[in-house]
């Protein structure tokens, strides 16, 4: 079809032809369209007020920007999710059928390439009509509809109920105004990408995906027959929801169609034969509806609504998630988030298990901190079911510890032993060897006993008011070992021993620089971990993302980066929005991490970790239990993927798994190498060669043996400083998650308590 410029409107040109025009509307007595009453009856004034009035009305239709979906992309560009409120697909209007547009013009405005905005014919026939019977026939040109749906689109114009005069007014001097500036053809294309098929599709292209799952440009006769029917009211004339009104709106508009010459009479007898013929196709929205990882897709979604790069206020930032059109690259790998996903839901999908059982697992690139993959036995769903979970069990409860940037998270778990390659860390950093022998058969440190804590009040933390017992899984293995077997046997009393000959506050100071924090932080800022030792085997509540995180760190040889989701966003129009970039600093040591990363790998070989296949790569890790049995992890890294494997209770943490059902069975006895080791271990057996791993560095001879310690020159990670607390806890007190929980946001329920000061 070609483009047809508009004729020039002759009323709009002279003042006598305005007055013709208002001539018109008096001679016919009637509203004509809702166009136009005399506004001399309105006003009480002559003719000549009622020119003054349409001379001031604005004579620009300001367009703004139609409402896309917005796109999140894996790092393959395969679909994550579409995130929308309005679900329109712009096109061209040679790429829509020509059934399409002969429809439309043939029910809306069959004069549409003869009128110039606003049509003085139609007004006359329309106000004959409705003198004559009992009819409102309307008279509004698919310009003047143009130009309503327009101003809707802006936010402004009428958005219920009837228009007034003025209305009508400023929408006829407005469609006077786009014929002068646009062809037919454009006004035309511009109608159907703007106009609304149902509640939440727009514009003709996802009109016909949703209704037929055809493109616009294959639309049959009567399937546009029943979209050009449907524009005059969504609802009312909805195929879905009335498919009888439905069926006779578009029969009614094949007998115009057949009027007007756009179909033959066969046509026309062939058309209204067939039923509405309809194949709806959904597009799934937001999150809910992610075609993949859509745990990240909201951790990716909360990222943006937190960050004012993409508006002053959360509401902008809503709009120009929903409705910006934005292409969001991730650093998501599909085939690691299948994986993840896939391992996940086998061993213990929601589903298939007692409520509260929940599992995770998410991964982490050392040396870049992408988020290769974020992955949950639970469907991101609000209604309420056990299989569902608006919680995100990966991620903190805020952002950076502020308030105001909500992450939807859980808000943590004990970490348990994972804990414990941090007091490795701090051992080696302070010049001792992993082969050194301490005594790990003290099991009671007595109220006043004294730990070095330089960060505390009076350098000192002193045990209080009981005593301090840790104990060992099954109550056995005291006495003298290396810190290295101590390690790899996950034996308690052997990291008390180890810590009792170092600076407490050095072991936190080294979790927190490794990427570990507290996963309720709220002071605006990540907090530190407090200094106490029933910490060091994981008593404080933190995240499997910050955990992952911090094993990322020794894996890139004491590299810490920053996780990072987006890689890059881009509008509609091709602008660039700046996201945060690579993030890395050297935390720790070299040597040190290259020590940590012998340790850990030990675990792997004779602790642990011996009887899991981890894909035939270099392995490091650590596995995790708190003393309920209520929360249990297994970390595994090499040196190009860091994953946190978490599997427990997160409804409670004081009950324990062994008496639930965990994807249809109930184990009597369960530690963190027993389900959330396997699990991780088939994750990482389907992900073999995906990511090729190289061999751990060692560490210098002098961290696996030493004749004597060894004191290294050893910058402050963190600078000390005074923190509160030191004398307050001894063995029995559970402060960890209770005490510095400042609760969830108001609509999740509170944090599970933490009773652990026992750990394997």
């Amino acid at each position: 079809m070609a483009a047809r410029n508009s004729p020039i409107f002759d009323t709009a040109t002279t003042l006598g032809k305005i007055m013709a025009f208002l001539g018109v509307s008096a001679l016919s007595g009637v509203l004509a369209a809702g166009l136009l009453v005399p506004v001399a009856a309105a006003a009480g004034t002559g003719a000549s007020a009622s020119v003054d009035f349409f001379e001031q009305l604005p004579a620009e239709l300001e367009r703004a920007p139609l409402a896309q979906p917005t796109q999140m992309l894996a790092s393959d560009g395969s679909l994550i999710a579409t995130l929308y409120e309005e679900n329109r697909q712009p096109v061209t209007l040679d790429a829509v059928s020509e059934n399409m547009t002969d429809a439309i013009i043939a029910i809306e405005d069959n004069r549409f390439y003869e009128h110039g905005g606003v049509d003085m014919e139609g007004i006359i026939a329309a106000a004959a009509s409705n003198l004559k019977s009992d009819t409102t026939r309307g008279a509004s040109t698919l310009t003047q509809q143009y130009v309503t749906n327009v101003l809707l689109n802006a936010g402004s114009g009428q958005m219920s109920g009837s228009k007034t005069i003025g209305d009508k007014l400023r929408e006829a001097k407005l469609a006077i105004a786009v014929e002068k500036r646009m062809s037919k053809d454009e006004i035309l294309a511009g109608y159907l990408n703007i106009v609304p098929f149902t509640g939440s599709v727009f514009g003709v292209e996802a009109a016909a995906q949703y209704f037929f799952n055809v493109d616009a440009k294959d639309l049959s006769v009567p399937q546009s027959a029943l979209l050009a029917g449907v524009v005059n009211g969504p609802s009312f004339y909805s195929p879905e929801a009335n498919p009888e009104r439905s069926l006779e709106r578009r029969n009614l508009v094949l007998r115009s169609m057949l009027k007007y010459e756009k179909i033959t009479q066969e046509e026309y007898d062939a058309a209204v034969k067939t039923d509405l013929g309809l194949k709806i196709t959904p597009l799934p929205a937001g999150c809910y509806g992610a075609v993949q990882a859509d745990y990240f897709c909201q951790y990716v979604a909360d990222k943006i609504l937190n960050d004012s790069t993409f508006g002053e206020t959360r509401e902008i930032r809503q709009a120009t998630l929903f409705r910006g059109g934005l292409t969001i690259k991730t650093t998501l790998n599909a085939k690691i988030q299948d994986a993840a996903k896939t391992s996940v839901m086998e061993t213990a999908a929601a589903a298939k298990s007692s409520e509260g059982v929940g599992h995770s697992m998410v991964t982490v690139e050392p040396g870049t901190g992408n988020i290769l993959a974020m992955a949950q036995n639970t469907k991101l769903n609000p209604a309420p079911d056990k299989a569902n979970s608006v919680y995100n069990f990966n991620v903190d409860y805020f952002e950076g510890g502020d308030p105001t940037k909500p992450l939807d998270g859980i808000g943590g778990f004990q970490p348990g032993s994972t804990f414990k390659p941090f007091t490795v860390a701090a051992w080696l950093d302070a010049g001792k060897a992993l082969n050194d022998v301490v005594d790990g058969s003290k099991t009671t440190y007595p109220v006043g006993d004294t730990w070095e804590a330089s960060c505390l009040q009076g350098g000192q933390y002193v045990v209080g008011p009981e005593d301090y017992t840790p104990q060992n899984y099954n109550d056995e293995h005291y006495g003298n070992y290396t810190v290295l077997k101590g390690l790899a046997q996950s034996y308690n009393t052997v990291t008390m021993a180890s810590a009792k000959q170092l600076d407490l506050c050095r072991i936190f100071d080294i979790a927190y620089a490794a990427g570990a924090h507290p996963a309720r932080s709220a002071d605006g800022k990540y907090e530190k971990f407090d200094v106490r030792p029933s910490g060091l085997i994981g008593s404080e509540a933190v995240t499997p993302l910050a955990m992952a995180t911090s094993f990322a760190t020794f894996a890139a040889e004491g590299l810490r980066c920053d996780p990072r989701a987006i890689t890059s966003v881009t509008a509609v129009d091709g602008r660039e929005f700046e996201v945060p970039g690579k993030s890395c600093e050297q935390a720790l040591p070299e040597d040190v991490a290259q020590g940590v990363n012998y340790a850990t790998q030990e675990v792997m070989k004779s602790g642990s970790g011996a009887l899991l296949d981890m894909g035939g790569v270099p392995t490091a890790g650590k596995s995790g239990t708190n003393d309920p049995r209520s929360q249990t992890w297994f970390m595994t890294y090499t040196s190009s993927m860091s994953t946190a494997s978490w599997l427990g209770n997160w409804k409670s943490n004081s009950t324990s798994l062994s008496e639930m059902s965990i994807g249809g069975q109930v184990y009597p006895e369960i530690d963190g190498s027993f389900i959330a080791g396997p699990s991780l271990a088939s994750m990482m057996q389907k992900v073999s060669g995906l990511l090729p791993a190289k061999e751990f560095q060692n560490p210098p001879s002098d961290m696996l043996y030493s004749p004597a310690p060894i004191k290294r020159d050893r910058p402050d990670i963190t600078p000390p400083g005074n923190r509160d607390g030191g004398n307050d806890d001894g063995g029995g007190d559970d402060r960890g998650n209770g005490d510095r929980t400042i609760g969830p946001p108001a609509d999740k329920p509170g944090p599970p308590k933490d009773n652990d000061d026992k750990d394997n």
